[in-house]
């Protein structure tokens, strides 16, 4: 049985559920959290109740997928919207703090221990290092890079994508201190 909840020390990852659009929809509409999304900020709470409604709606087999709350307030979301890829986004206000770091420290082991995937992929804009360095930090390696993936508002923009091994992780898992 795949768990609805992965606790850290102090995070908890769990699922979303109706009750937290208003504090998914400060996530999503800020800017500065979605610079490197794959959509622009949400101006209006229809984008983010469609939003939640599909994470809520997928079933846990092919996408499990988690909000980030800490000390009761949700701070972002961190999973695999379509499995094998990951994805993770955290409000402004909590970066820096290593709070993607321990959300990832747990989610990974949680996704290789409840799916038998041989490999988690993630993409990622080449421009947000902060991105990168924490998905290196977790053992993901470059495959590839691509040109103009992605239209977001009116530009255009590049792709980084990455994997990481089951074997790659097993050898050197990050743990949690």
């Amino acid at each position: 049985m795949i768990p609805d909840r992965i606790i850290t020390s102090r995070l908890t990852l769990r699922r979303a559920t109706a009750a937290d659009l208003m504090a998914v929809h400060g996530l999503l509409s800020d800017p500065r959290a979605m610079r490197y999304w794959s959509t622009p900020p949400h101006d209006r709470l229809d984008q983010s109740i469609d939003w939640l409604h599909r994470m809520i709606a997928r079933p846990k087999t092919e996408s499990d997928d988690f909000l980030i709350e800490h000390a009761g307030q949700i701070i972002g979301k961190a999973g695999a919207w379509m499995l094998p890829e990951i994805g993770f986004l955290l409000h402004p206000d909590h970066w820096r703090k290593g709070f993607g770091t321990e959300a990832l420290t747990a989610l990974i082991p949680h996704l290789f221990h409840h799916h038998k995937v041989p490999h988690l992929i993630a993409e990622a804009d080449p421009r947000n290092a902060a991105s990168l360095a924490l998905l290196a930090r977790h053992g993901f390696t470059e495959t590839h890079r691509a040109q103009n993936t992605l239209q977001w508002g009116d530009e255009w923009c590049d792709s980084v994508y990455l994997r990481l091994t089951r074997a790659e992780w097993r050898q050197n898992p990050i743990k949690l201190i």
